[in-house]
């Protein structure tokens, strides 16, 4: 596990100093500016960040910003590729995103008593995204989603079928009326 956070730490320390990335030109110059190597910025706005979602106000807004902006941007970027391992990465996200939405939906008046919510909210989403053997998106997907899809799906195709079925009796006698 420390191995993965060595790998971890590099490839941010490389994706941040990436000079083809459109952040490069901004935090070059903040580091002329301020005299404060990029890093040390990024660090600074995590701490800012850890603080609004302990103390802020519209802790739910950045939060979900969070967890659907840089995961949307990724999905589009593994849509456009031709690696289908980074569109199964990304799938598996959603569905655990989802997945999370639907419970934390019904689970919205205890959430709302739970102190520190938002911040847990977004290091879970942090978790369920991050790029290396300990992802989250996966681990909830191949632990908990999963097990239940393979056991259930038959019967939920099922219903789907006749539900689809019985819609099209609808619309086709709709259509002779």
């Amino acid at each position: 596990m420390a191995q993965d956070f060595a790998d971890l730490y590099e490839k941010f320390h490389n994706y941040l100093y990436d000079e083809t990335k459109f952040w490069s030109p901004i935090f070059k110059k903040i580091e002329e500016i301020s005299g404060i190597q990029r890093q040390y910025v990024v660090y600074g706005f995590g701490v800012f960040l850890l603080l609004w979602l302990i103390f802020g106000y519209a802790g739910q807004l950045v939060c979900n910003i969070i967890g659907t902006a840089y995961p949307a941007y990724a999905s589009i970027h593994a849509i456009e590729t031709t690696n289908p391992t980074d569109d199964t990465k990304w799938l598996t996200y959603w569905v655990v995103f989802s997945f999370f939405s639907i419970v934390e939906h019904f689970a919205s008046i205890i959430v709302g008593w739970f102190p520190l919510y938002w911040l847990v909210k977004c290091a879970v989403f942090v978790w369920l995204m991050i790029p290396t053997s300990f992802n989250g998106s996966l681990i909830v997907y191949n632990n908990i989603i999963k097990p239940y899809f393979l056991q259930y799906h038959r019967v939920v195709d099922d219903a789907l079928d006749k539900a689809q079925a019985s819609a099209n009796d609808i619309i086709e006698s709709a259509k002779t009326k």
